[in-house]
């Protein structure tokens, strides 16, 4: 299947038909990558913040949920003036 590129503002862009959207079942958002002079577009699946009670609860097991900071309130270096 040949499509046209369209001119978008400063940049291009294509359209894609309606029958490989509904087949792929894509909404709003893809995912594009640039592999051996291709482009590669997928569908984007995952929701934002997926998965994450699963791997804090990983980082938790493994012991890499330690603080960084110390929790302990370090007086000033000076007194603030008010």
């Amino acid at each position: 299947m040949e499509i046209p590129v369209v001119r978008i503002g400063n940049s291009k862009g294509i359209r894609l038909p309606k029958a490989i959207l509904d087949q792929l079942h894509i909404t709003d958002r893809l995912e594009i990558e640039v592999d051996d002079q291709k482009i590669i577009l997928r569908p984007v699946t995952k929701r934002p913040r997926h998965n994450w009670n699963e791997a804090f609860l990983k980082m938790h097991q493994e012991g890499q949920d330690t603080l960084l900071l110390s929790d302990i309130n370090v007086p000033e270096a000076f007194e603030w003036e008010w």
